[in-house]
């Protein structure tokens, strides 16, 4: 036993060298590749490239130049053992035109690439009466907006012309509410901005925001989500139903709180009925109208909030996510640095099949004419024929290659760094697919072993960070001396991948005393946020 534990320490030992790279001490350099490939209905972009000399587990970002500056985008990628290094993803853009370059960090060290541009065009086909959808969003892409009683204030009417005049050609309108008195509120002005909306040349659809019910009982759920819907189609009969120039009726679903307390929620629904309420009112919408509707959320709810569904995946999202610029090709709302949200509509590329990005809430107010500071923007992805596709009703998903259901996994612990009781515990763990890709999503933790008479094990004080996709840096602290045993299981909540584990023990001798922290000074009063921080403003 004891000969296998000083096996196992001497292995980690070499695995820590092994990943010092004679790159590291010397000057190194790597390729910068870009690749398009035609693919329906977008391009595949690919950017590649060799590190010389060749070093294992380089983190290689890549940085677009937008407005004359450098800017981070959120595609990462790691080095192979042969220096080769690779991201795919999609470009969404119909028309535009993008520099990149890779930053390689090297242990200490930072390289750039050179910069290589990206050139997209295939402008689609048109024809006299969809001369009106021109493509003036960022990217070459349709611009849209939405509106609620927030873009009236004082009662000031919409300028709809100005708005088009500035390139909006579609509007979501805000028609109805759970609560009886925000859905008076958008009733209000309901008929009038959308008979201007449309009197000025912009297309309109409209939403029903969602209060979910304080419920456990699956038909509760079922029948509220029905009336909620039937409250939705009530609103959209008094407009005297869809025109040619309406988009379909829109879920905005993004609040699973069900009971709250002096301003905080004290419980959440569970995810399966948030899901099964989701599911309910999209599928009497379309049964009642012949048109499939539009999901709203973002990507942290959705992933966290509810479960992963077939039947929601075969109607349009709309996603909310901000931060990141339209302008850039390649950008994809919901992707993280390291991984992937996961939810109805993601693929396994990380990317996902959304239909209208709502890219941010803080587009200058006057531009678009309306009297509040600051209004929401959107851009469609796809080309004028599939936005008429949701006009007509005759909508289709893509066909995607969505993430796995329990998918295998292979886990490697790479390194062990563990001498005393007064330094931390360094474990760095690989998790892999069958594919030999990093898993996309998931996390690590230590957990003891049961003691010898079966008594439960006493938890431990940890904190994982995610190094790169699949790859994590384990730090354990206050254990006690002698010999630890264990294992190091990768969890995945959102079911993507299967779970793993792996034994672990290691010895630590006793280290000197920590002295305890002095009190620490106050901190300073927080300032207000600027909730427009580093978001778009066009």
């Amino acid at each position: 036993m004891i000969r296998s534990r000083l096996l196992l320490l001497t292995l980690a030992s070499v695995l820590t060298l092994s990943l010092i790279s004679p790159a590291q001490s010397a000057n190194p350099t790597s390729t910068f590749y870009l690749v398009q490939t035609p693919s329906f209905p977008e391009y595949k972009v690919t950017f590649h490239g060799v590190i010389k000399p060749k070093v294992k587990n380089a983190v290689v970002r890549i940085e677009v130049l937008l407005n004359e500056q450098w800017t981070d985008t959120k595609l990462r990628a790691r080095s192979t053992s042969s220096g080769a290094w690779k991201v795919q993803v999609r470009a969404t853009a119909l028309e535009s035109k993008a520099s990149y370059r890779a930053k390689i960090a090297i242990g200490k060290k930072s390289i750039t690439t050179k910069v290589i541009s990206l050139n997209i065009k295939q402008p689609p086909e048109l024809s006299v009466p969809e001369q009106l959808i021109a493509l003036t969003g960022p990217g070459g892409r349709i611009h849209g907006t939405d509106v609620s009683r927030w873009q009236h204030p004082g009662d000031k009417p919409i300028d709809f012309v100005k708005m088009y005049n500035a390139g909006i050609r579609f509007v979501m309108i805000k028609a109805s509410d759970t609560r009886d008195d925000a859905d008076a509120l958008a009733l209000k002005y309901l008929l009038m901005d959308r008979n201007a909306a449309q009197a000025a040349g912009i297309y309109t659809g409209y939403y029903h925001y969602t209060i979910l019910p304080n419920t456990t009982n699956r038909d509760a759920v079922i029948r509220d989500a029905q009336a909620q819907a039937q409250k939705a189609l009530w609103r959209l009969s008094s407009l005297g139903g869809y025109t040619e120039k309406d988009l379909p009726y829109a879920l905005d679903l993004e609040n699973n709180c069900v009971a709250a307390s002096s301003g905080r929620c004290t419980k959440y629904a569970e995810r399966s009925l948030v899901t099964l309420w989701a599911e309910t009112w999209m599928e009497t919408m379309y049964e009642k109208t012949g048109r499939k509707p539009i999901f709203y959320s973002y990507p942290t709810f959705m992933e966290q909030a509810m479960v992963r569904s077939e039947k929601l995946r075969e109607y349009p999202l709309w996603k909310a996510q901000y931060e990141i610029n339209p302008a850039d090709p390649t950008a994809e709302p919901g992707r993280k640095i390291f991984g992937c949200f996961v939810h109805s509509w993601s693929t396994s590329d990380c990317s996902s099949l959304w239909q209208i990005w709502q890219y941010s809430s803080c587009g200058y107010g006057d531009k678009y004419g309306v009297a509040s500071s600051r209004i929401d923007l959107n851009v469609f992805r796809g080309d004028t024929s599939s936005f008429l596709q949701l006009t007509r009703g005759i909508w289709t998903p893509q066909v995607g290659d969505y993430l796995p259901v329990e998918e295998p996994t292979t886990m490697l612990i790479t390194s062990v760094s563990a001498t005393s009781t007064d330094k931390t515990v360094k474990i760095k763990v690989e998790v892999k697919r069958p594919s030999g890709s990093p898993v996309v999503t998931g996390t690590v933790a230590f957990r003891l072993n049961p003691g010898p008479n079966g008594e439960a094990p006493k938890k431990v004080e940890q904190t994982p960070v995610r190094d790169a996709a699949g790859v994590w840096t384990l730090s354990l602290r206050k254990l006690s001396a002698g010999l630890t045993e264990g294992y190091v299981a990768y969890v995945d909540q959102t079911n993507t991948h299967a779970e793993n584990r792996q034994d672990l023990s290691f010895s630590l001798v006793q280290g000197p005393e920590v002295t305890p922290s002095p009190t620490p000074t106050p901190k300073p009063v927080p300032q207000p946020v600027d909730s427009c921080k580093n978001q778009i403003r066009n």
